[in-house]
């Protein structure tokens, strides 16, 4: 148990250094690898309770500005279909779940890989939309900061506010879903030993990501995401077949 908490916490530091480098979060790359220790809905409990450490550790670390126009009309929707999708997986079954968190997170990452470079355009319309499908999935397969990162990358914000303002929006996101699946059991007492280790993780591995972005192309870093993605997202669908 010990050793395999170890690999757990091992990679959950790979990817909350990869997860700020890229733009998207954690959670997409965190969410799969995860899933390799522990149920589905476990892995929705301790993905979020880690990210409301990891999302405050960034706003303290990205404190130079946060475009509150985007924080508004993308948070408020994304907030509101968060808690949705976080109540609809009280009614489905985890092999139903992770199912659908393989299907979503390999669309997601083909649509990644093949529109890297692509921008949507700069609108109101867009900011609400990418709230309301990044707040759905975020609450019902446990991720949607690829959505959010890709709505927010087209106002071409410098990086400090890109990661600050995705941070305070992921942190309502993270906090409201938190509510309802430690309510509903999502996060067994016994993992409660690993929050202060989370909490840490949530830390060092954003001061080490914000090192990183001095020197390391953010692109290559979204290429290597989306390629774990795949292969994690293919690996759990064979388990599930299997």
């Amino acid at each position: 148990m010990i050793r395999e908490y170890s690999i757990f916490l091992s990679l959950a530091f790979v990817a909350e250094i990869i997860g700020t480098v890229s733009g998207f979060g954690s959670s997409i790359l965190f969410i799969p690898l995860a899933s390799l220790f522990f149920d589905f809905k476990t892995v929705l409990g301790i993905t979020a309770v880690f990210h409301v450490f990891s999302n405050v550790s960034k706003i303290f670390l990205f404190r130079n500005g946060v475009d509150k126009n985007i924080a508004l009309k993308l948070g408020i929707p994304a907030v509101v279909f968060v808690i949705i999708g976080a109540l609809i997986t009280t009614r489905i079954q985890t092999q139903v779940m992770d199912l659908l968190m393989s299907v979503a997170l390999l669309v997601l990452s083909v649509f990644l890989l093949f529109n890297m470079r692509s921008r949507i355009e700069q609108s109101n319309f867009n900011l609400v939309a990418g709230g309301t499908v990044s707040g759905f999935l975020a609450g019902l397969v446990g991720t949607g900061g690829a959505v959010r990162g890709i709505t927010i990358a087209a106002f071409q914000l410098p990086k400090d506010v890109f990661i600050a303002t995705s941070a305070i929006i992921d942190l309502g996101v993270d906090a409201s879903r938190s509510i309802i699946y430690v309510y509903n059991g999502y996060f067994p007492r016994n993992l409660v030993l690993l929050v202060p280790f989370l909490m840490g993780i949530g830390l060092v591995g954003s001061y080490v990501g914000k090192l990183l972005l001095r020197y390391i192309s953010e692109q290559l870093f979204r290429y290597i995401v989306v390629v774990t993605i795949v292969a994690t997202a293919l690996l759990q669908l064979i388990k599930y077949i299997t």
